[in-house]
């Protein structure tokens, strides 16, 4: 038989959002912290319901957005070479355009992570989401000028749009894990994380239907170069596609903005770092009703608000103490294992996306005898590489990652990857094009059932409400970092000792590379605790036997725990 509760005299069998006799009695609690307890119980014990959904799909389009205008710049930079160098477009302006929105994006995780957790998710979840529509359709209309190259043009808008998408990742990994509940807190996240392949997807398919809907206008450019061979109405036609490609980014962000901006602020925010709970209750409440925010009465509001700062056992959030936590190494290790895995994932996942066209050339979808059929085949290529390894990838890891865990995945990712990259590497020059191709497909399989997906996740997991934002931005701009490494630096040793029977001279070592960045991977991802079926508390050292008095952690130790000190 179930024990009652020994503050509200229920039984602890009680489910709190059904019963309104519960209700009232956690309304009348005066210990702070068992308020702030029983209500984010209810978040992390609840059902499945429309309430997860809607934060699923609020965060999940933009991610699709992010993913959609990162991937498609792949498909539009040989579309710019023809309207404006009547060529294919320079090595250099191509990295610079690319690296643009990485280096936007550093500035937009770190400080819209920082941000969130100053002023609150709910202030800032929605504004990235302008900064992504404003500057998509400053890029869709952009032009040359005798003062400035449209590569000048394209870059800073793309800086300015990679600051919104970077924006974008603290902060919807944030929201999804704060709202969701602890048995599916990975599915919901991967399941946000999920829709990048989506938006890759989505890419190839604009670029597909423009190639289809300009096809007699491309066709006209018949004699090689074809890029040479492209004027009138060919030129007129690339340049709106271009264009048409670029801003069809801005429609699904438009679609998302308005639920962005009237989704609630997360009850764990508002009693951790607000620390307003009479709020934090009522909004707990109003989450479950699917209303935008919980009504408070005002004077009893501040009467808890002043019990709250006086009583409330959370850590205040400040510079100093920020540093004081991640000082300790048993802090400060996690943040290294997240930051460090994500940077070594990303040298090598972009990395590898910068070697696609080889790919595409192997599997005979490249070039053609017009320029419809160039453009045509990357378009159906790309989308043959996504769907072939990265989309089963990432759904996989949805399917999965509540029940194998987070850890092993990660783990198991990473060595896949460095065997896979040493094989390509070292054989590279005794493989054909069918098993390269084999072998690209399953890298970018093991790259989203592994630490594509698990670097996104784990971050949102494993901090204290305070800083958690924070530190999933620091580690998500690491990983851009490495992205940017992996294509200024690394990318361009590719083409080194290059012949003309083999442009990618350095291709294989190039390669051999990578499997090192992974087996880095191995190493850091050793530092991270397992997240699965923990609650946010317990994970953050708040509360280390709070999973266990819940029942909610099945397969686990508390003594696993990062325990908190009591200096």
């Amino acid at each position: 038989m179930a024990g009652l509760d020994t503050v509200t005299g229920l039984p602890r069998s009680v489910d709190l959002r059904d019963n309104e006799e519960a209700k009232f009695a956690i309304a009348h609690i005066a210990d702070p912290n068992e308020r702030r307890r029983l209500a984010l119980a209810e978040i992390d014990k609840a059902s499945f319901g429309w309430y997860h959904v809607r934060a699923v799909i609020v965060a999940g389009i933009g991610f699709f957005t992010d993913a959609y205008d990162i991937f498609a710049v792949g498909l539009i930079t040989n579309m710019l070479g023809v309207v404006y160098f009547n060529n294919s477009i320079p090595t250099t302006a191509d990295t610079a355009i690319k690296v643009a929105t990485s280096g936007g994006t550093v500035l937009g995780q770190v400080g819209f992570g920082i941000l969130a957790d100053i002023v609150g998710r709910k202030r800032m979840y929605g504004l990235e989401l302008i900064i992504i529509i404003f500057a998509t359709l400053a890029q869709a209309v952009s032009a040359a000028s005798p003062g400035i190259t449209i590569v000048g043009v394209i870059i800073f808008w793309r800086v300015i749009m990679g600051i919104g998408i970077g924006g974008d990742y603290p902060l919807s990994a944030i929201i999804t894990s704060e709202f969701a509940t602890t048995k599916w807190r990975g599915a919901m996240m991967g399941s946000v994380f999920a829709m990048q392949g989506m938006g890759q997807l989505a890419a190839g398919i604009i670029a597909l239907i423009c190639a289809a809907g300009y096809k007699s206008q491309l066709q006209e450019a018949n004699v090689k170069p074809y890029y040479n061979d492209c004027h009138g109405d060919c030129a007129v036609a690339v340049d709106q596609m271009w264009r048409i490609i670029v801003g069809f980014g801005a429609v699904p962000a438009c679609i998302a903005l308005y639920y962005r901006l009237t989704i609630p602020e997360t009850p764990r925010y508002t009693f951790d770092v607000a620390r307003d709970v009479e709020k934090g209750s009522e909004d707990t409440r109003a989450y479950f009703e699917n209303k935008p925010e919980g009504k408070v009465d005002e004077i009893k509001r501040v009467e808890t608000y002043r019990n709250a700062e006086e009583h409330l056992e959370i850590e205040k959030a400040s510079a100093g103490d920020f540093f004081r936590h991640f000082s300790q190494w048993r802090y400060g290790k996690v943040l290294l294992g997240t930051a460090g895995s994500w940077f070594f994932l990303d040298v090598a996942f972009y990395g590898l996306g910068l070697n696609s066209p080889v790919i595409l050339s192997a599997i005979g979808w490249s070039g053609g005898s017009d320029l419809y059929q160039i453009f045509y085949k990357t378009a159906v290529g790309n989308i043959i590489l996504v769907c072939a390894g990265a989309i089963p990838g990432y759904w996989v890891t949805v399917a999965t990652v509540d029940t194998i865990g987070r850890k092993p995945i990660q783990l198991g990712g990473f060595l896949m990857l460095t065997i896979l990259f040493c094989i390509i590497g070292f054989a590279y020059y005794q493989l054909s094009g069918g098993a390269l191709l084999g072998l690209y497909v399953l890298a970018q399989f093991f790259f989203n059932f592994g630490p594509n997906a698990t670097t996104f996740i784990v971050p949102g997991e494993c901090f204290p409400t305070r800083y958690r934002s924070s530190a999933h931005g620091i580690s998500a701009g690491s990983g851009k970092v490495g992205s940017i490494v992996a294509q200024v630096a690394i990318g361009t040793l590719r083409t080194r000792d290059q012949t003309t029977a083999n442009p990618s001279g350095w291709l294989n070592h190039v390669m051999e590379i990578y499997a090192l960045f992974m087996l880095l991977g191995v190493g850091t991802t050793l530092l991270l605790p397992e997240t699965k079926r923990r609650t946010l508390e317990e994970l953050a050292g708040e509360e280390p036997a709070a999973a266990v008095a819940l029942g909610m952690n099945e397969g686990s130790s508390p003594s696993g725990s990062l325990e908190k000190s009591h200096e």
